[in-house]
């Protein structure tokens, strides 16, 4: 069998080596390890592999702390020390900055990094049922696979739903749809803990007892969701608080759905708003726009400074969230909410929404290219881009400096997603010559 070097990570944890001029992919492999591979997929220019013996190992390498680890696709980093982790995904989004995008940053920000377990607030569980593995499966799915995880702990979840996994399976085990319940979509707020049960048929009358009572005994609130992520509603307890999560530093609150997108990592988002908004630094009376606002994580951070914001998002029940939320907040003044698809932007949509001062984008893993395309010669002097993909984040970076005279002041990680290859990032661009101006 083969052997490498392992140089670094790529975009999925994997490490790269080379061989004959091919780049290999070896799973479970870590940067500067010498380890052998066997190959399981061969093209002319790359190969993927998976580790077979690991001859040295980095210094980096831990035990994972889950025993699902390797059978859960889950997480795919828990064999590495989380500080390296932070450091790996800093230089993949470097690569990725100079590789597709051509530039460097003029400064490279501290990471932003928390707590390595325990942080996911969001999830979307699977559930399946298996006659011969003893009835309900309740997890994520297995590695590169579309079966259910025999999951019975979990270390990213906070651990009161870790606990949750086992008594879960044992509840829908009860039920009369345990083969007609495809998924439970959890959402932890400030105050409650929802589980929203994906149901493909009514529950009997049997059915709606056992979740009340469970639902009592574990302090959770089920929602039921018939068909799409609009028609999910409360089932029990009807009177428990709404979900909310809170953003201190800006005395902001959002109340929203179970189903409506929120980040899974309520610390680090706190962190990440707060780095936002000081490169933003808006001031009163400024006019600054919010592209792919969702409903309003930086937006009422922004309007709390005595700026002006135009908020831009393709779906109508985010704004309408959007709104609530400025009202509740006391801000309905300073917001403007729109509704456009960003992923069609030419320069009439953006003469439409006026003149901006500075511009905040926070696009989906496709990243904002026609956003970036569009801007004109009069477009904000100051851009904060947040992106959930270093490659599209390079791509509009290249864009934004090659060919719309910008600057990359800056640009740093953020681990949003600790165990997982998951990179975030945050960069500040700007046109000196419109700054001066």
């Amino acid at each position: 069998m083969p052997t490498g070097i392992i140089e670094s990570l790529d975009h999925e944890a994997r490490g790269v080596t080379r061989l004959d001029g091919k780049t290999v992919f070896v799973e479970g492999a870590l940067p500067g390890e010498l380890v052998e591979y066997a190959g399981y997929r061969r093209k002319p220019t790359y190969e993927l592999a998976r580790t077979l013996q690991v001859i040295k190992a980095s210094a980096s390498r831990v035990s994972p702390r889950c025993p699902h680890f390797g059978v859960c696709g889950g997480c795919s980093l828990q064999h590495l020390e989380a500080a390296a982790q932070v450091a790996a995904k800093q230089r993949l989004l470097e690569d990725n900055l100079w590789h597709l995008g051509r530039i460097r940053a003029e400064q490279l920000y501290a990471p932003i990094h928390g707590a390595a377990w325990a942080y996911r607030y969001r999830a979307r569980l699977s559930v399946r049922f298996v006659a011969k593995k003893g009835g309900v499966l309740v997890g994520f799915h297995e590695k590169k696979s579309s079966y259910v995880a025999d999951m019975r702990q979990c270390e990213i979840l906070p651990p009161n739903l870790s606990a949750l996994l086992l008594p879960l399976r044992e509840l829908i085990g009860q039920l009369s749809i345990r083969d007609r319940l495809p998924q439970i979509e959890v959402a932890v707020g400030e105050r409650i803990t929802a589980l929203v049960l994906r149901i493909l048929e009514p529950l009997s009358p049997a059915d709606e007892i056992l979740l009340r009572n469970f639902a009592d005994d574990r302090a959770v609130v089920f929602y039921l969701q018939p068909q799409g992520p609009a028609t999910a509603y409360r089932f029990h307890p009807l009177g428990a608080p709404p979900l909310s999560y809170l953003l201190p530093d800006f005395a902001v609150e959002h109340s929203f759905s179970p189903t409506e997108f929120t980040q899974v990592n309520h610390a680090i988002n706190r962190v990440l708003v707060r780095r936002a908004i000081n490169l933003l630094a808006p001031q009163p009376g400024e006019c600054i726009a919010d592209m792919f606002c969702g409903l309003g994580n930086f937006t009422l951070p922004i309007a709390r400074s005595g700026a002006r914001v135009t908020g831009v998002e393709g779906s109508s029940e985010l704004v309408r969230r959007a709104a609530e939320n400025a009202a509740a907040n006391g801000l309905r003044g300073l917001v403007d909410y729109r509704i456009a698809n960003l992923f069609e932007t030419t320069a009439e949509l953006l003469a439409t929404l006026g003149h901006c001062d500075k511009m905040l984008i926070d696009p989906p893993r496709e990243g904002a290219l026609e956003l970036v395309k569009a801007l004109g010669a009069d477009g904000p002097w100051r851009i904060v881009y947040i992106s959930c993909s270093p490659a599209t984040l390079a791509r509009d970076a290249g864009i934004l400096v090659g060919q719309k005279g910008y600057r990359l002041r800056g640009a740093g990680v953020v681990n949003m997603f600790p165990q997982t290859s998951h990179v975030e990032s945050i960069a500040l661009f700007e046109r000196p010559a419109l700054a001066a101006g």
